[in-house]
């Protein structure tokens, strides 16, 4: 009895150890609890549809998923073929994510990979103990609705800025460093992941495996606006105000070009120039009418960026 008690101590003396040494609790301790509500509520969420998206179509179609889900399915039904045992492919998932988590700390930041790790533990617990159910057994349109559900479920996530883990931590590695969209990247990382399954399973559920794929990286770039950047131009007899408001409210920096004139009535304005997310879209518009409701703004959807812009880990 002394020896578990003191093994116990021991433990919990290392674990505390290296969480000090690692910043976790600073991390936990940083986090409002309106944020531990929001963030939590769409990991649940999020959890909730993959196991559906798994267990409702793409299991009872033999369709491949996405990412770190499809290549669980693939090390679930290899583990069968070889052992004669299949290991669940919510354990599979959990042992994939791990090391992608640790990358995510170093390479992401570290609020995002807490609640990355609350969103995997809450998916596989759901995909673990939430029935499969065959609605079809049709693998067209399991391969669509499946994806479909994914989908949302991945674009909700980062929308909420927090991860279903998986090659999103990849694609979103590689997007701070180039800027390509989360669903492109998504969708090559994956292409690879369904040639193997083709190769072990078959090329004909490998390929409506594809349609699944592409379904929901088109998806999640529809929910997920963050990736979206739009350009304002801003045409205003105020600048200082505008140029304050953008900087303050939303953090982003303004290119102004002064003494410009408007042909009709001759009067001197500035042109202001600045490039926001489709996220911060609603904001910007409230506060410009607050700021200078005579401005003219015109705004470009879509446009791409070279250079340095900054987003929120």
């Amino acid at each position: 009895m002394t020896r578990k008690t003191t093994f116990l101590k021991t433990f919990r003396y290392l674990l505390t150890k290296e969480a000090k040494r690692y910043g976790l609790f600073h991390t936990l301790r940083s986090i409002s609890r309106e944020k531990y509500a929001e963030r939590i509520s769409a990991s649940i969420l999020y959890g909730l549809l993959s196991s559906i998206a798994i267990n409702f179509f793409f299991q009872p179609g033999h369709v491949y998923s996405s990412g770190a889900t499809g290549l669980a399915q693939v090390l679930s039904a290899i583990s069968y073929r070889l052992l004669g045992f299949s290991v669940p492919v919510a354990v599979a998932f959990y042992l994939i994510n791990i090391p992608l988590i640790i990358l995510a700390w170093y390479k992401i930041g570290h609020k995002f990979t807490v609640f990355t790790f609350i969103t995997v533990t809450f998916s596989s617990l759901f995909i673990q103990f939430i029935p499969q159910v065959t609605l079809t057994p049709d693998p067209l349109i399991n391969a669509i609705f499946g994806g479909l559900v994914m989908g949302l479920g991945i674009g909700y996530a980062l929308r909420n800025n927090i991860s279903s883990g998986g090659t999103d931590i990849v694609s979103l590695t590689i997007r701070k460093k180039t800027g390509r969209d989360v669903g492109s990247i998504s969708l090559a990382v994956n292409g690879v992941i369904m040639v193997f399954a083709g190769l072990l399973f078959g090329w004909q559920y490998a390929l409506y495996s594809m349609v699944t794929i592409f379904v929901s990286s088109r998806v999640t770039d529809a929910v997920y606006t963050k990736q979206k950047k739009m350009q304002a131009m801003i045409i205003t007899s105020r600048p200082e105000k505008v140029i304050r408001m953008v900087h303050r409210r939303l953090h982003r920096g303004v290119t102004c070009i002064n003494e410009a004139e408007g042909t009709y009535d001759h009067e001197k304005k500035a042109i202001l120039l600045t490039v926001i997310t489709r996220a911060e879209y609603a904001d910007f518009k409230y506060f410009m009418k607050k700021t200078d409701p005579k401005a003219f703004v015109s705004v470009a959807e879509n446009v791409h960026i070279i250079g340095r812009f900054v987003e929120e880990d």
